[in-house]
């Protein structure tokens, strides 16, 4: 096979999965003509009838500023910290109204913090200037708070992801790492969920993560801008708050019953969900922020563990974890929710080399060992107050 026609198959597989934007959005787009440069195994020139781009590696020889969005949250501050560790230089980004300042805390002598919210357009344009890389985590990731006040939570997720696009446009960032979600998926789709397969987001939170997965493909499209989307399955581990009627599920159960109290499952407990510890999103994250350009810019990729897990069967491996001994309480369901969701992960696999290293019941493990510290540590404090 020639270069001309190793490359074609190449840009076809980048597409395959949005044969579905093709047949709605993306229709009168047509790819006309693509061109190798012999310079380079990793760029190529596309002609695609509104001019000309560049596929390169991330990063060559250089050391890369990474701005992280959502720096405080749970996810963001283990991204926070793998970059760190790394010796990387990160600007940390966060409005601070649901992340927490003592996440960063252990490595604040070591990042540039900015107090800044993504619906601020002249602070996000300022935050992106001389940045190589953006993970963008920053969201208010909530089904049911988009179901109860949609409005927020759309300035915030779509209206915030369109300002970081155009700050990283305009300051010439190389590539976008985007936090999107299996909610996009919805309820109709057969299992497990692939990538090429049509969305059908019901809640206005899925709405907006899958916008920002339109807007991250049209500015890779038209303006060059390399971007990959990580559609997140249900993450879980140390760091995610517990204290909200919004937290998720994992955090939510763990403490409470470390602390003695009966958590509710809402349903009848048999939805099933691919349940992700945190440490497997901080290797995909990496992992697409590092790829080849032309394997990985304007595609989205399932992260996941590929295995699903109903939510009484999570709540019997936690029990059993934390020794807590009463049955769950049953509630009406979360208006929103979806019954089952569960990932093919096979494109991440080729594409990044994204292997979940770890399992569900290891992940279960160090999550409850987490909150059992930091329960005891709770309890200590409250003592001393009352001495």
């Amino acid at each position: 096979m020639g270069k001309m026609d190793e490359m074609n198959k190449m840009w076809r597989a980048e597409f395959a999965y949005l044969h579905w934007y093709d047949e709605f959005w993306f229709k009168d787009f047509g790819y006309s003509k693509v061109e190798c440069s012999l310079a380079h195994p990793l760029i190529a020139v596309a002609t695609e009838g509104w001019g000309t781009r560049m596929l390169s590696p991330v990063g060559e020889n250089r050391m890369a500023v990474y701005l992280v969005t959502g720096a405080a949250g749970f996810i963001g501050s283990w991204l926070t910290e793998a970059l760190v560790e790394r010796g990387d230089t990160v600007r940390a980004l966060d409005n601070f109204s649901t992340g927490k300042r003592e996440n960063l805390a252990p490595w604040r002598d070591k990042i540039e913090m900015l107090e800044v919210d993504l619906r601020d357009e002249q602070a996000v344009a300022k935050a992106c200037e001389g940045v190589e890389i953006i993970f963008h985590e920053g969201a208010i990731p909530s089904v049911p708070l988009s179901v109860k006040d949609p409005r927020t939570s759309h300035t915030a997720n779509i209206d915030g992801t369109f300002n970081l696009l155009e700050g990283a446009r305009h300051a010439k960032v190389k590539r976008v790492v985007y936090a999107a979600s299996s909610s996009a998926y919805g309820n109709k789709n057969p299992l497990p969920q692939r990538e090429s397969m049509l969305p059908g987001p019901l809640s206005p939170y899925a709405v907006q993560k899958l916008v920002g997965e339109l807007y991250l493909h049209s500015y890779w499209k038209m303006y060059g801008l390399e971007t990959v989307a990580l559609r997140y399955f249900n993450i879980f581990g140390p760091r995610q708050a517990p204290d909200s009627p919004y937290s998720g599920v994992m955090a939510k159960f763990a403490s409470m019953m470390l602390a003695g109290e009966q958590p509710t499952i809402h349903g009848d407990g048999e939805q099933s969900r691919d349940f992700t510890y945190i440490e497997n999103v901080v290797q995909a994250n990496l992992k697409a922020a590092a790829a080849p350009a032309d394997k990985v810019a304007g595609r989205m990729f399932n992260c996941a563990c590929g295995e699903p897990k109903t939510l009484n069967e999570t709540y019997r491996q936690l029990a059993k974890l934390t020794g807590y001994k009463n049955p769950p309480q049953y509630g009406p369901p979360r208006e929103g929710d979806i019954k089952h969701s569960y990932a093919d992960i096979s494109a991440a696999r080729e594409a990044l080399g994204y292997e979940p290293n770890v399992d569900f019941l290891e992940g279960l493990r160090r999550t409850v060992a987490w909150y059992r510290e930091q329960h005891v540590a709770g309890s200590r404090s409250t003592a001393v107050a009352r001495a």
